[in-house]
């Protein structure tokens, strides 16, 4: 069954370089199809796009995506961001310096830019169990520690929790 509801994201002219780049990082990926734009002689909001991509849709780990060049009125910012749940700290660490690679940029609790100017949130699934418990003292000491953090640290999240 196709999903109901397909991120598509707005490039300025890398659309194709980004789905690869993305593709090679998340396991079972794959780009599905490439839709160009046409010779830009048949019509004037063609212009210096022929062959760049119109329509690009791939998916990542299953979930599908669409890309598009379009131009540099519209750029990617904080206001939303692609979620990645991981279940250690190695993959963490995979994701982390994958997306920050050649250009992109840390944050802060998890959160980075990639290279194209999209933000990611790199969580350990180990943190929704720490900030779950009733006990406000340790899941206090748990966001203080968080707060520290630019790349989320499993094991000093653990400590922050167990202190008291």
């Amino acid at each position: 069954m196709l999903q109901k509801i397909t991120p598509h994201l707005w490039f300025n002219n890398n659309a194709e370089e980004a789905m690869k780049f993305y593709t090679s990082v998340f396991k079972n990926s794959r780009i599905v199809s490439i839709n160009r734009y046409p010779d830009e002689s048949l019509d004037e909001h063609f212009k210096g796009m022929a062959g760049k991509v119109i329509q690009g849709i791939f998916e990542l780990n299953g979930q599908r995506f669409m890309a598009l060049d379009g131009g540099p009125m519209f750029k990617f910012n904080e206001a939303i961001s692609l979620y990645v749940e991981c279940e250690s700290q190695e993959e963490v660490d995979y994701f982390w310096e994958k997306l920050t690679a050649d250009g992109g940029e840390e944050s802060m609790c998890g959160w980075l830019k990639d290279k194209y100017g999209l933000s990611w949130q790199i969580v350990p699934k180990q943190l929704d169990e720490l900030m779950g418990d009733k006990d406000t003292e340790k899941t206090g000491r748990v966001m203080q520690a968080l707060m520290q953090m630019k790349k989320i640290d499993i094991e000093g999240l653990k400590q922050a929790y167990e202190q008291g």
